[in-house]
């Protein structure tokens, strides 16, 4: 084979390039030769390639023959002279096979040429497609490089069951099954390994496979899969689409036929061939894809029927880091201690695992290994030409430019950082990442998700009802792509802020002394021990002064803290804040201050600001100049009530999207102004809290209109507030409201629209809770610590027609008695200290809808009661609810509480 010659001398020209090569300091004066040829020759890889795939006529063949001929002499011929630098006894004569090597290299690299010239020819007279729509798609034949001694090391369950999806019986339609994953974690393997299986040889009556890739030709993609199907002449290549299209169907009619599709980077491609593969009297086909977009999967596929490929756990990959690095070879001990530490480096991703093994494979000193340990994580971090590098970038690459913006923003934070979501988007937004819309939160939520889709980000918290990613965080080296890619295209500087120690002074001293820079240098993250917040600096086109702070602090656009145990932040707010005219965003919620830092003020271009509080805070009036203000958040010392002033000019802060605050009081809109149209209220006030009840005057409620999350909460003092809810009442007026939460006061009255209701210490009656079933629209009801007085719970109307998650905390219930009716539409019940509670009514179980039941420091009983639910749910027939018992304890009553 043809192929097979030049993938050899492509391996011998890159084991000469590699880094760490022992070949790589005897042949350093030949390198740029090396590297033309290098790139040359991977480009005919892949030429040869995708020749081999057509079978088509007798010149392609004589072809085919001269480039395996000249393959191998050539990579004979530089085989032969680097062994004679190599093995020369002495200067001279390896001086002389140096020449003898520059002689030869010339003459290689013409040979070369010769064959491309003769592709050329090819080209032209109409016999193959060119040599760029050949080579487009290389990036994705990367992915073969898994192939490691043509098995798949470390996924026999996932095999196993693509083997079973792929030949039990279904009736109906031809059924999809896509392989998602992130760029480089093995998803062509898989494919190629079950596609070449024995069980699906037999079980088959066809079988193709068409590599779609990015820049992607439907025409192509038929042409490849007609290959396979039948006996194709070159005149099928000069057929249009809807021809060949009609020739694909009626060479799979009536048969058993498997197609797989390749590297599918959009649902565009898949709708522009789908209707290529015959329905009817095809029972038992299959088509699968591999992707690493999560919206072609759900798309194309059938949800219980796609294969997500996972990260390597650590014995997966040190299975295939041993069988790529030593075959069947003994192990010694010494290798296999230092080689699991390699593998873990390689964070689990099989790409990287086998690139790493593969520079290890020629060297049986254990020095090596061990150099090349404490090398491998800087090795993936700072080179951006390296394979793991370029696959990780495929999937960059093909963001848009807003996604690619939001995802190197995760580089701000520490490395394996697990960020809120909150925090993350409303930063996007401070930063101008994307579009100013009305719904830039929806905007923010969208590229979230799209980055989560294709495998970028990992969700680690979602909301109990699961419809809500709560927190997140990228893997080890989606997050090294990301420095790299801030640095590599200069998009903005990071330096840390840090402390000036001094070993003559004692700590509190010497925190006032600050280094308000420190050069982030060699193109890698320094984390000061001693580090307080990061700068963030828009990049200037010359070489970045170190003790120019003038410069610095003007192009400081971002100051964000770190999560620290000790909070002496009052250095930093002593900067001299107002020298950072261009501040966006100014985080500091992890250090406490006792008064409001009045140069944040100056700050007219901020959009972000979080602070913390030790005590009460008065906000100054002058806040209204912070007219670009998106989000303000003050948290309170969790040790103490703490409680904001607000001043009437507060409502100047017309962009103001988010306010949170620990209890505060909104004061009335200036006098008149809501009757005279003069619009001076939060028209863009998307979330609010926690606003204490007695302000909820119909003046307030009227500048909040569109608000959609709203907290309540009033001060511990003030106990009028349970027998007075008059003010409440006007949050009827609050159209757009969707979530809701009342901490020591209650209402009557809500809003239709509201989807979740949040209740805590408001001890109402059990009885209460008939009125909030007549909700039309919720959807989910947290009852916390204090949220009803009583021990019984008889809802005595047909409610909770949308409820799909109840959560019950730290409450005294003890008899629930309750009917499928009050319930209809339930998905998740979560119980959480509920100490006095024996049992779930049995009613539940005819709940359809009902899939899960977790429990948290109950009763056993309660934990026995859930599983007769469980029972009789697949006594009738239905799939049985999901019962999660976490930290029980025993007793008929709760003596610990």
């Amino acid at each position: 084979m043809a192929h097979a010659s030049v993938a050899s001398l492509m391996r011998t020209i890159e084991s000469l390039l590699t880094f760490n090569s022992p070949m790589q300091s005897l042949t350093c004066d030949h390198r740029e030769d090396f590297s033309a040829l290098h790139e040359k020759i991977s480009s005919l890889e892949v030429v040869v390639k995708n020749l081999e795939k057509s079978n088509v006529s007798g010149e392609m063949t004589d072809f085919e023959v001269e480039v395996k001929e000249d393959a191998n002499i050539v990579e004979h011929t530089i085989q032969l002279r680097v062994t004679e630098v190599v093995l020369a006894s002495d200067e001279n004569l390896r001086g002389k096979a140096h020449e003898r090597l520059s002689d030869s290299l010339p003459q290689v690299a013409e040979d070369i040429d010769c064959i491309w010239k003769e592709l050329t020819k090819i080209q032209d007279k109409g016999k193959q497609v060119s040599k760029e729509s050949l080579i487009h798609d290389f990036s994705s034949s990367t992915d073969d490089i898994l192939n490691v001694t043509n098995n798949m090391v470390g996924r026999d369950d996932q095999i196993k069951r693509l083997l079973e999806d792929l030949t039990t019986c279904y009736s109906g339609e031809p059924k999809v099954i896509p392989i998602v994953g992130m760029g480089g974690i093995g998803k062509t393997t898989i494919a190629k390994e079950v596609y070449n299986h024995g069980l699906i040889l037999c079980h088959f009556d066809v079988r193709a496979w068409a590599t779609v890739s990015q820049q992607h030709s439907v025409k192509e993609i038929l042409l490849s899969l007609l290959q396979s199907t039948i006996k194709m002449d070159d005149t099928a290549k000069t057929k249009g689409e809807a021809e060949l299209a009609d020739m694909l169907q009626k060479s799979l009619k009536r048969k058993r036929y498997l197609i797989v599709l390749d590297d599918i980077w959009s649902c565009e491609v898949w709708d522009g061939v789908r209707r290529c593969f015959p329905t009817e009297d095809n029972a038992g086909s299959r088509i699968l894809l591999t992707t690493r977009n999560d919206e072609v999967a759900c798309y194309a596929g059938v949800e219980n029927l796609s294969l997500r490929m996972s990260f390597m756990d650590q014995d997966e990959s040190w299975s295939l880091f041993k069988s790529a690095a030593f075959s069947n070879e003994a192990l010694p001990y010494e290798f296999e201690t230092v080689g699991k530490q390699i593998a873990d480096e390689c964070h689990g991703l099989p790409l990287t695992i086998v690139v790493v093994a593969g520079l290890l494979k020629s060297k049986r000193a254990i020095d090596d290994w061990r150099s090349v340990a404490n090398d491998v994580k800087s090795f993936f971090s700072n080179d951006p030409d390296e394979r793991c590098s370029h696959v990780l970038g495929l999937s960059y690459d093909h963001l848009t430019s807003d996604l690619k913006t939001c995802l190197l923003h995760f580089g701000i934070f520490p490395e394996d950082s697990e960020i809120p979501v909150k925090n993350l988007m409303r930063s996007w937004m401070a930063e101008g990442y994307l579009k100013l819309e009305n719904d830039l939160e929806g905007g923010a939520e969208k590229c979230l998700q799209e980055l989560v889709d294709r495998c970028l980000v990992l969700v680690r918290k979602k909301s109990l009802d699961g419809t809500k990613i709560r927190s997140c965080k990228v893997h080890d080296l989606i997050y090294d792509l990301c420095v790299r890619e801030i640095q590599r295209e200069n998009i903005f500087i990071m330096n840390d802020i840090v402390l000036d120690y001094s070993d003559s002074e004692c700590r509190f001293a010497s925190m006032r002394k600050i280094q308000p820079f420190k050069r982030v240098t060699d193109g890698k993250i320094v984390y000061c021990p001693y580090g307080l917040c990061r700068a963030i600096l828009t990049p200037v086109h010359r070489q970045l002064r170190d003790y120019d702070n003038n410069d610095l602090l003007r192009r400081t656009h971002s100051i964000i803290s770190f999560h620290r145990k000790d909070s002496f932040f009052s250095p930093v707010l002593k900067l001299d804040l107002i020298h950072f005219k261009l501040l966006k965003v100014l985080e500091l919620r992890h250090g406490e201050i006792d008064n409001f830092p009045v140069q944040i003020l100056s700050l007219i271009w901020l959009r972000y600001l979080s602070l913390r509080c030790r005590e009460n805070l008065d906000i100054p009036p002058e806040i209204c100049r912070l007219w670009n203000l998106q989000t303000l958040i003050v948290k309170g010392n969790l040790r103490s009530s703490v409680g904001i002033k607000c001043p009437v000019q507060i409502w100047g802060l017309m962009q103001l999207r988010h306010l949170k605050l620990p209890r505060f009081n909104l004061p009335d809109c200036p006098s008149g102004s809501v009757d005279k149209r003069r619009h001076l209220e939060f028209s863009n006030l998307q979330s609010i809290s926690y606003l204490s009840s007695g302000c909820c005057t119909n003046e307030v409620i009227l500048g909040i209109q569109n608000v959609k999350k709203l907290g309540i909460r009033q001060d511990v003092t003030d106990y009028g507030c349970y027998r007075d809810s008059g003010p409440l009442n006007n949050l009827i007026h609050l159209h757009q409201l969707e979530t809701l939460s009342f901490t020591r006061c209650y209402s009557e009255t809500f809003p239709a629209t509201v989807k979740k209701l949040k209740l805590q210490r408001t001890y109402i009656s059990w009885l209460y809770l008939d009125i909030i079933a007549k909700l039309p629209n919720l959807e989910v009801l947290k009852l916390m610590g204090g949220a009803c007085r009583g021990k019984e719970w008889y809802p005595n109307v047909r409610g909770f027609t949308q409820l799909k998650l109840l959560l019950i905390e730290y409450s005294f219930l003890k008899y629930w008695k309750a009917t499928n009716d009050n319930f209809p539409a339930l998905e998740r019940i979560v119980l959480k200290e509920c100490s006095y509670l024996k049992e779930i009514p049995i009613e539940f179980a005819e709940i359809p809808t009902l899939q899960l039941i977790e429990l948290t420091r109950c009763l056993s009983e309660l934990g026995k009661s859930a599983a007769r639910i469980q029972q009789e749910q697949e006594d009738l027939g239905n799939n049985p609810v999901d019962v999660r018992i976490s930290r029980p304890f025993w007793g008929s009553d709760s003596e610990e509480y």
